[in-house]
Parts: C-alpha cells; structure tokens; sequence
C-alpha cells in the first residue's frame, strides 16, 4: 500500500511539472526576446577567424576564476577565437580586464535562458556560422580545468571521423554529448538541422526543459538529421577500466585488518561495487560524476565543479580527488582548492 501510495505521489508530481510548469515555462520563453545582451566590448562586429569558441559563464559575483582564465588562454594559444558570454549581468573591472586581453569579444547578459539561450542569442549576434567558420566549440565553466595542456584534446578533434565531437557522452534519459564541451565542424555548421535546431531554442525559465529538450535534444537533433557525433572519451571503455581485476585487488587488500576497516578503502570498494551493477543492470551513469576517477586516470583533463561542490549524486570515493589529480595527472590541485574555499558550505575539499 505504502508503495502505491509513493507511486501515485511520484505521477502527480510528474504530471504537474510537465503537464503544467513546463507548458507554462515554454510560454514565457516564447514571449521573452532571445536577445538579452546589456553590453559588449568591442562594440560592433566581432572579427572572428575560421575557428570560434563560445564560451559561457555565470557567476553572481561578476567574477571570473583565475583557472577560468588559464582555460580560455589555452583555446587562444591553440588558434581559437574565444567569445566569452556571461549571464551574470555584470563583471568585476579586473575580471572584464583580463577577458579583454584574451578574447576577441566579451558579452554580458541578463541571466536569461541558462546556456543555451545565451548560446542561441550569440549565434543570432555573431551571425554564426559565417562563409568561412570551419569550427564553432559550445563549451562552459562547469569544470575545473584544464589539469593538462589543452592542445591536445584540440588536436583531437578529426571532423574527417565525425561531424560533432564531445569530451564524453551519456546515455542518462537519451544518448547524448555533454554540452560543457561541444564541437561542430564544417559539415555539421551547414547543416540544416544544426539552423533548425539553434532557431528553435527559446529561454525558457526552466533548468530541467533545458536539459532534456536543449542539451539532449541537441545530440538527438543532429544525429536524425544523418551527422555523425562521437566522444573524445567514449563511455564503454570507462566502464570497461572498472573490471573484475580492480575488484579482486581491493578484496586481496582487506586481508590487513586496517584496510577492512579503513573507511577511504571502503569508499572506493562501494564505488566500484556500483559502477559494476550500473553495467550489469545497463542502467546509465553520468560519466563525469559516476566515472570521475576512470576519466582522469585516461587522460580527462577535467573534473565537475558540481561534484566537488555538491556531489548530488553521492558518489563514494570523491574524497580521493586531489590525490588521484596530482599522482595521475601530475598536477596541483591547489588551484581547484582555492575556488572551493569560496564555494563550498558546510563541506572539506
């Protein structure tokens, strides 16, 4: 009885926030100008090489994270053109200082639309993709990062094997690219579904409609459309790092009393036990939570911000991370340290 109870509770609040808050949030977003930008620096049109990057930002604040800074340095040094987009109405001098010295155009917007309704907004503004774009990068500050030098994820990024490209990917509610980094190259940029898609975007006051419609409908959009998408860090061999053999190394590590008991030992055995069931049962983890510590371990020069922050997902082991940052990526953690000094309440890095 209890149980059916739990599940009527869990349709009616189902229906109520897509049946009623959503229509009503679409409404609004129809009604609202896709065009929010208070101020530009330069003024006028932006001059922009054939590769760009659209980088999105918000902190309420104003400010721009000295880490955030070293990611855009590193899209200028390796031949991009970065537009760097906030939503937070306003920037600290010094923070509007430094962009001006490292992008070729900086936006601020009322914080209208999430992401994608700056993104659509900067498109329509930039009149992107123009005759000669070869590359448009969507990306965002929703990771710490980069830990390594950016050049070679770029390098990567064969547009001959596929049209879009992400860092990782997701199978959570439908497959699709995480949109903290996305790239379209110049089949995919011409594309109609690419104009159909970005024309279709409204600021719609309601996070988790982005989500599905916007960030998953993206990839979905594009991939029936006939474009090819693929991950820098596919999420089968992920999956594929937490095998038997790890398993049996921890259980072999128990036969000392310390480790049986150790709760960081612990930690790590439950996360593994829960990566494994995920892949038994075929449910979808979020690769950049679930599978933080495989992703580093390959290379993934990037660790969620919200993980750190807020782990919602509770993922076991987290604690491990400025360790597993310096001995596998041979990088210091302190700058991640520094920014969750003003971002984290109540929790320890």
């Amino acid at each position: 009885m209890r149980r059916r109870l739990k599940q009527i509770i869990k349709s009616g609040l189902h229906f109520i926030k897509w049946g009623v808050v959503a229509p009503g949030a679409v409404l609004v977003g129809r009604l609202r100008s896709r065009s929010q930008t208070v101020q530009a620096w330069p003024e006028g049109e932006a001059r922009l090489g054939p590769r760009v990057v659209l980088f999105m930002h918000f902190d309420g604040r104003g400010l721009v994270r000295s880490q955030l800074l070293d990611y855009i340095r590193e899209f200028k040094d390796n031949g991009r053109d970065v537009v760097f987009i906030t939503n937070a109405g306003k920037l600290q001098p010094h923070s509007f200082e430094a962009l001006k010295g490292l992008c070729v155009q900086v936006l601020i917007r009322r914080n209208i639309g999430y992401d994608f309704g700056a993104w659509a907004d900067t498109l329509d503004r930039l009149g992107l993709p123009r005759a000669d774009t070869e590359e448009v990068i969507f990306a965002n500050d929703s990771m710490f990062g980069p830990l390594l030098p950016l050049g070679d994820v770029l390098r990567r990024l064969d547009y001959g094997k596929a049209d879009i490209w992400g860092l990782t990917e997701s199978w959570q509610l439908r497959y699709h690219l995480q949109s903290f980094f996305v790239a379209f190259g110049p089949r995919a940029l011409r594309h109609e579904r690419f104009r159909r898609f970005w024309d279709s975007v409204r600021p719609v006051p309601m996070k988790s409609y982005i989500v599905k419609t916007y960030e998953i409908g993206l990839t979905q959009a594009m991939l029936a459309g006939g474009l090819s998408c693929r991950a820098l860090w596919p999420y089968e061999p992920l999956l594929r790092m937490v095998n038997q053999e790890e398993l049996e190394k921890l259980i072999e590590m128990e036969a000392a009393e310390l480790n049986r008991t150790d709760p960081v030992h612990v930690t790590r055995k439950l996360q593994i036990l829960r990566i494994r069931d995920g892949a038994a049962r075929r449910v979808a983890l979020n690769p950049t939570s679930d599978l933080w510590r495989q992703l580093l371990l390959a290379g993934f020069p990037f660790i969620k911000r919200e993980l750190l922050r807020d782990n919602p997902a509770e993922v076991h082991d987290v604690g491990d991370w400025a360790e597993v940052v310096r001995e596998t990526l041979g990088a210091d953690p302190e700058p991640i340290r520094q920014d969750l000094r003003l971002m984290l309440k109540g929790g320890a890095p």
